[in-house]
């Protein structure tokens, strides 16, 4: 198993510096992780550090709560992709889902999901599973099934929990095939990654990803 090649090598610390992200890209070309995720006011900085290579660039939209309006979660998406993001990370809107306004949330995900798709970009769905039971994980997942996103997120690394195991079992077990799951928040090691993996997730976000892939090379 190429386990680089499911990491999403993450720096979202609200102190991360040009040096910072400059040392996230060097490690993630190095390391031939799958993308780097930056805060969005990065995008440009790392695509032109990582331009040519195969690393891709990943950030976030409505990060970390996601109550932010659709309105301004598409002119962040928008100039996200602009600046180079071939990957988005959308929190989803946790307090329109928890009054119960599906439709309103199945419109956003939807709306950003034809957005990047239109400009080849991937959109992965942040449902932020620490405030959801299983019943809510199941709501969720059917929501961003509908609205034809390319994968569930877990978390932010924001909440009170972040990747759990069997929560991650069961997202994979009630999305269709096509829909990926990214386990994200608290995975530093290569076992922990390892065992997400095998859990049904295809992407691991994490800011460990050099001590995890240590190990397995």
């Amino acid at each position: 198993m190429k386990l680089e090649t499911y990491i999403d090598h993450t720096n979202l610390k609200p102190t991360a510096t040009e040096t910072d992200i400059r040392q996230l890209c060097a490690e993630a070309y190095r390391h031939r992780f799958r993308t780097v995720c930056v805060p969005p006011s990065y995008v440009l900085y790392a695509s032109d550090i990582l331009a040519g290579s195969p690393v891709k660039v990943c950030t976030v939209i409505g990060f970390p709560m996601g109550y932010t309006s659709l309105a301004v979660k598409v002119t962040e998406a928008e100039k996200a992709l602009e600046d180079g993001a071939t990957e988005l990370d959308v929190v989803m809107n946790l307090a329109r889902f928890k009054s119960m306004a599906y439709l309103s949330v199945r419109e956003e995900i939807s709306t950003l999901a034809g957005l990047a798709q239109s400009q080849g970009a991937l959109l992965k769905v942040i449902i932020e599973t620490a405030y959801l039971d299983d019943n809510e994980i199941r709501i969720a997942c059917e929501l961003c099934t509908e609205a034809k996103a390319d994968f569930v997120k877990t978390s932010t690394g924001f909440a009170p929990a972040g990747a759990e195991i069997e929560q991650v079992k069961l997202i994979r077990s009630l999305l269709p095939e096509s829909l990926q799951v990214k386990a994200s928040g608290g995975i530093k090691t290569y076992e922990q990654a390892l065992a997400f993996i095998e859990a049904g997730a295809t992407r691991i976000g994490t800011s460990s990803g050099v001590a995890i892939v240590q190990p397995a090379v």
